[in-house]
């Protein structure tokens, strides 16, 4: 299964941008604390989806999308601490939670999809799970 054809990734891809436009505006001093806090876990979000994607069975692509929900769980605490300390307005808190809630349920579904095919690892590997994960809309339809 090719990574970028999951619309999950592309989502987390585009959440990378939007949290490293505004972790530019934070205040000098978090410039090593919640704003690289924060931009780790967004990258990892997607770099883990492509790792787990990359990996030659179900079981492994399974491990590292529970990895990515985790990361998104992370930023979405750190984007609240973000908004409390008022480091972002409220549109952009919006914003970013809106696309963080989204990849967790994305991620989620993806994780149920391959979760339930992982007793027939044998055959079809990632490939079969992204077949099922098309029909469930997780992935795009997009060449």
């Amino acid at each position: 299964m090719n990574h970028k054809d999951l619309d999950v990734w592309q989502l987390s891809i585009e959440t990378v941008g939007e949290i490293y436009t505004n972790t530019a505006k934070f205040p000098k001093e978090e410039k090593f604390g919640l704003s690289q806090q924060m931009r780790r876990c967004a990258v990892s979000i997607s770099s883990n989806i492509a790792e787990g994607a990359a990996r030659r069975t179900k079981r492994e692509f399974r491990y590292f999308l529970y990895v990515s929900l985790g990361s998104t769980s992370e930023l979405e605490t750190q984007t609240i601490i973000a908004n409390n300390l008022k480091f972002i307005d409220s549109m952009t808190f919006n914003g970013l939670m809106g696309s963080i809630v989204r990849i967790k349920m994305m991620l989620i579904k993806l994780i149920e999809v391959v979760g339930s095919r992982v007793e027939g690892e044998a055959g079809g590997g990632n490939r079969e799970a992204g077949i099922v994960a098309g029909k469930l809309g997780v992935v795009s339809r997009e060449p």
